[in-house]
């Protein structure tokens, strides 16, 4: 089941190399930049290609988008008039309606879409929704979330601080995550508030993302996303009736995966506490493609599809309206 790959930055690289990592090849490499496309070629295999066209007549079934987030739903959307799978980098699309016609599309072509959302796939959230499923928390009653990184000197110029072309700032970006994270464990979020502020760095979108989303039965998320956390985090906390998970770090820079299960003893007081850690390379690019090959191949919808992108896109969206109106 050959791959091509549309983009070939530092996301368009781990796709490949995921790829050949579950036995398959790669047929085609595209990007704006020619050279790009050719430096993923020769380490990947394929053919670089000079368009999208040519990507797309390629011979394999499933191909990658990994653009900028202005050309996502684009060049997702051709992707499958062409008839081609596809995993779809994270938030699929700068807004909801631009996704609308992606979701339409395969649904009518019965094709499958694997949004990017990896970290479902990082073995401490792995393990994290093996404990939840098992009942090991009880009834869920909140999230609470961290995620952020410092930006480097002349982020405030790159393409992620131009809103015609990312669509948003840190709420897009790393927030998108946290979002789709803390909806997996809890359901779809009904109520929606938050402050977006811009702290730091000079662009005309938001650096920070405060948000506290609450589900129709009760259950809430406090997340924060953050470009300016200058030493990288992430955080997240599930808490129970009788229990709670603790992870922290996501490997790299980010410190090594961490899974702490707190279980609430029969006389309350110190918990009893159980440690997971994961210090190994990351496998979530891996696990996620392997994931989409299932859905292709059982006829299913993939965890992490459309379905969820719609959701998460949902909620930033009525995040910048309670901006744009005063309100965040």
């Amino acid at each position: 089941m050959k791959l091509a790959v549309i983009g070939c930055g530092l996301i368009g690289h781990k796709r490949a190399e995921a790829w050949l990592k579950l036995g398959h090849g790669i047929a085609a490499a595209f990007d704006l930049d020619f050279h790009k496309a050719e430096a993923l070629s020769a380490r990947y295999g394929g053919k670089a290609v000079r368009s999208l066209e040519e990507a797309l007549q390629s011979e394999a079934p499933v191909a990658n988008v990994a653009v900028t987030h202005d050309r996502l739903a684009a060049c997702a959307y051709e992707a499958l008039i062409a008839g081609k799978h596809l995993i779809l980098e994270k938030p699929g699309a700068r807004n909801l309606a631009e996704l609308a016609p992606v979701a339409e599309e395969a649904a009518k072509r019965g094709l499958r879409v694997k949004v990017g959302y990896n970290h479902r796939f990082h073995p401490s959230l792995i393990k994290a929704r093996e404990l939840c499923d098992a009942g090991a928390l009880g009834p869920l009653h909140y999230v609470r979330g961290r995620y952020g990184h410092g930006g480097r000197p002349g982020y405030e110029k790159e393409w992620r601080m131009d809103p015609a072309v990312s669509g948003g700032g840190e709420l897009l970006d790393q927030g998108s995550h946290l979002i789709d994270l803390a909806s997996w464990f809890l359901g779809d979020f009904s109520e929606v508030s938050g402050r977006l502020p811009s702290y730091f760095w000079k662009a005309p979108v938001e650096d920070n993302a405060f948000m506290l989303l609450a589900t129709e039965k009760g259950p809430c998320a406090m997340l924060h996303a953050t470009w300016t956390e200058w030493k990288n985090m992430f955080s997240f906390e599930i808490s129970g009736r009788d229990g709670k998970i603790a992870i922290d770090g996501l490997g790299g820079s980010y410190g090594t995966e961490r899974l702490a299960f707190y279980r609430m003893l029969p006389a309350m007081g110190p918990p009893e506490t159980t440690i997971w850690e994961y210090p190994f390379p990351d496998s979530s690019w891996e696990l996620e493609a392997r994931e989409l090959v299932a859905a292709v191949e059982e006829g299913r919808e993939p965890l992490g599809g459309l379905a969820e992108a719609k959701a998460v896109l949902g909620v930033i969206d009525r995040l910048y309206a309670l901006k744009a109106g005063g309100k965040a």
